[in-house]
């Protein structure tokens, strides 16, 4: 009897794991547009969550570092946050958001280096460090240089100019120097995030066929680069775990993550 108790127990704690998708954390750094005909005001908003499914929202700290370059030039924006909640399909959760006006044509890096985030039920601290480009009239600048965080996914295409069907070819960087076989997550923003609510739209793109859709993994060759397909219009995030300087953190462990999104577009 007892081990018939036993044996239905674990089963059950077999069937709740595997009821939940295998989607991943994700520091979301969000603008609806990564190519704009001329300068304007933008908003963003920085998120954690799980953007497959528009899943549980996890509450932001005051981040340690925000900017943007722009020709080479480094602006802090750290000032410029304003403290928001984000709305999931689950809850509701801390985040931050941005506005910024583009004054010139060329490429705006915007990099966030997020607190860490202690995720109880693993046991440890996360901390996705973050890019992501929005270009000005076309004119290339600086999409394809290092940005100066201790881990960052330097990319190999232009972010902000991709055909659904083209590959993203990226190189993953630890404090300058590249990480061989790098382990890279891949998730597609599959709601609409809807600025003036603060919230994702109910209705999703697409529907994983498995969870092992939901939450993509590749890894990067002995290089420390990596490539794509991109299958599908929208943004696209990749995140490079553990790439950081960093393991640890008030003790426990830390997974210091480099993080990078795309946009792509249909051809009409």
């Amino acid at each position: 009897m007892i081990k018939k108790t036993t044996k239905a127990i674990l089963t059950g704690l077999m069937v709740c794991l595997f009821a939940f998708p295998a989607s991943a954390h994700f520091q979301m750094f969000y603008t609806p547009e990564s190519a704009l005909e001329k300068g304007e005001i933008i908003d963003m908003k920085l998120v954690f969550t799980h953007p497959f499914e528009a899943g549980h929202t996890m509450d932001m700290g005051q981040p340690e570092s925000l900017y943007v370059v722009h020709k080479g030039q480094k602006i802090d924006l750290l000032k410029n946050i304003k403290p928001i909640v984000w709305t999931s399909l689950t809850n509701s959760g801390k985040a931050y958001e941005l506005q910024y006006k583009l004054k010139g044509m060329g490429d705006y890096a915007f990099c966030l280096i997020p607190a860490p985030y202690y995720e109880a039920q693993e046991g440890l601290y996360i901390q996705q460090m973050t890019k992501v480009f929005v270009n000005v009239a076309g004119i290339p600048t600086d999409w394809d240089g290092d940005m100066g965080l201790p881990a960052e996914i330097v990319p190999l295409d232009k972010p902000y100019a991709l055909w659904t069907g083209n590959v993203f070819r990226g190189i993953v960087k630890r404090e300058g120097k590249t990480v061989p076989f790098a382990e890279i997550e891949v998730e597609y923003l599959n709601h609409d995030p809807i600025i003036n609510k603060n919230s994702f739209a109910k209705k999703a793109h697409v529907e994983a066929p498995q969870d092992a859709f939901v939450t993509m993994a590749i890894k990067a060759d002995m290089n420390g680069c990596f490539t794509f397909g991109i299958p599908k219009a929208g943004w696209w995030g990749f995140a490079a775990l553990g790439a950081g300087p960093r393991n640890t953190h008030d003790g426990k462990e830390l997974s210091q993550d480099a993080v990078i999104w795309i946009q792509a577009r249909d051809m009409k």
